[in-house]
């Protein structure tokens, strides 16, 4: 059987939890610095166990990781360099929904030279939109077709009436980390010219969307 570790038991972390236990193949351990949480999300199912992980503590990290086959870290993106040391010394292989960051980056060759999957950037934003990215270029392409420009807008939209914040924003992950990517500067193409937006510049010009049946929105450049 394929034993799942998930560190972290936040707003993300179910709907791949119940994947991986609706499959008889899995075992899964949930982990949180919270063990209540950790359980509230287990719920006691068959092949589950919840856990409480400091992830701050080597040993415990360790020992966990060790016993497991994969591990996909929901915790905050700082700590992921911490847990993808532990799986190359352990040879496990690794999932992250987060940008890739140079520190992580860093550890692609050794992942490799191990023969280990090191899979980042495997959420909705980024992850999703990446692959629906893809989707829409190839099926251009397929049929013939140039792609001349592409933009893609990801975000949390709330129903109107549950439009209850100042952000007008739906938090399906951590708000900590919502604010936190609104201060990263932003980089893209624009007619074939690379463009570098500083962090205090991100918001000085959105971008108008309409959207038909929904209204209108602002978008972003994000990183």
């Amino acid at each position: 059987m394929n034993k799942v570790l998930v560190l972290g038991a936040g707003l993300v972390a179910k709907p791949l939890i119940d994947y991986f236990l609706d499959r008889e193949a899995f075992e899964v351990v949930v982990s949180d610095l919270v063990p209540e949480r950790a359980r509230n999300l287990s719920g006691g199912r068959p092949r589950s166990r919840a856990v409480g992980l400091d992830i701050q503590d080597d040993f415990a990290l360790a020992s966990l990781i060790g016993s497991s086959d994969l591990v996909v870290s929901f915790v905050p993106y700082g700590h992921h360099p911490r847990v993808a040391r532990h799986c190359l010394a352990l040879n496990k292989h690794l999932l992250t929904a987060s940008y890739v960051s140079g520190e992580m980056k860093a550890l692609d060759g050794e992942a490799r030279a191990r023969g280990l999957v090191f899979l980042n950037e495997a959420g909705l934003d980024p992850g999703l939109d990446h692959m629906e990215a893809m989707r829409i270029i190839d099926r251009v392409r397929e049929t013939g077709g140039k792609v001349v420009s592409f933009v893609s807008y990801c975000g949390g939209l709330p129903a109107p009436e549950a439009n209850t914040n100042p952000f007008g924003y739906k938090f399906s992950w951590s708000p900590l980390g919502v604010l936190l990517a609104s201060g990263n500067s932003a980089r893209f193409l624009h007619h074939g010219r690379e463009v570098v937006l500083p962090a205090e510049e991100l918001f000085d010009r959105p971008a108008g969307i309409s959207i038909e049946r929904l209204g209108e929105f602002e978008g972003y450049p994000n990183r």
